[in-house]
């Protein structure tokens, strides 16, 4: 009896100890696996940052051109249009004979509108008239006109009213003319209106000039543009002038 008394006292201090052993053990493994765990959740939501920084980079960097305004290169040959005086800028393309018609009845609604509705004065008014295509002889003054009447009637699809013969002066600058518009452009060029020439059609004018009359194409080139209407400025391109205009702040029409 004495003996199982002993035996049964050292088992019970074994598993006293044991469980004392287990208890610190269980206490070292809980610590670590909490740390484990923090150190996981903080390299989760470091990644989670880096993760947002580079997903964000590439959308703000495409928001980058939108954020900045459009500025159009300036070029000197293109300097007249900033010179028109006016507080308000117009543009008008013709590029017909009966685009031309339209676009002088309404620039000159532009300039009466302006002048009784707003009180302001012609010279508060930038008007520019882009002569292009078969409306670019419409900027060629009688002379021209009269000396090659066949040819500018061809390129304008144009013939007198009342004769139904090719016009010996520029039908929209003579007063006497039967058309509806006659004498607008002179009063439009009087207010201060300023008319592009498309320089590659009046090439292409001269050319068919040349040929039919057995000349050189460069230098009846040089002899309509020394013989343009008043106010005009023979720009590179008529399509050119559409552009370059819009580019120094007109505002643009179309007329056909």
């Amino acid at each position: 009896m004495e003996l199982l008394g002993i035996w049964a006292y050292s088992m019970a201090t074994v598993r006293s100890q044991a469980t004392k052993e287990e208890v610190r053990m269980d206490g070292k493994w809980l610590q670590s696996s909490i740390a484990r765990r923090l150190f996981l959740t903080r390299l989760g939501a470091g990644v989670g940052v880096v993760g947002a920084a580079a997903a964000g980079a590439p959308a703000a960097m495409a928001q980058a051109p939108a954020d900045a305004a459009f500025r159009p290169a300036r070029h000197g040959q293109d300097d007249w249009y900033d010179k028109i005086p006016g507080v308000h800028r117009f543009v008008f393309d013709a590029a017909s004979a009966n685009g031309m018609a339209w676009t002088l009845q309404f620039a000159s609604n532009f300039y009466t509108a302006n002048v009784d509705a707003y009180g302001l004065k012609d010279s508060d008014l930038a008007v520019v008239i882009i002569a292009r295509h078969k409306a670019t002889p419409f900027a060629y003054n009688d002379a021209m006109w009269a000396k090659y009447s066949k040819q500018l009637s061809d390129q304008t699809e144009f013939t007198d009213p009342k004769t139904k013969l090719p016009p010996t002066v520029n039908p929209y600058t003579a007063e006497d003319s039967t058309l509806q518009q006659a004498g607008k452009m002179n009063a439009l060029i009087k207010k201060g209106a300023q008319f592009a020439v498309c320089g590659m059609s009046t090439r292409g004018i001269s050319g068919r000039i040349a040929k039919a009359n057995g000349l050189e194409t460069d230098a009846v080139f040089k002899e309509i543009s020394a013989n343009l209407i008043p106010n005009t400025h023979m720009v590179p391109a008529g399509i050119l002038a559409v552009n370059r205009a819009q580019e120094h702040g007109y505002t643009f029409t179309y007329a056909d």
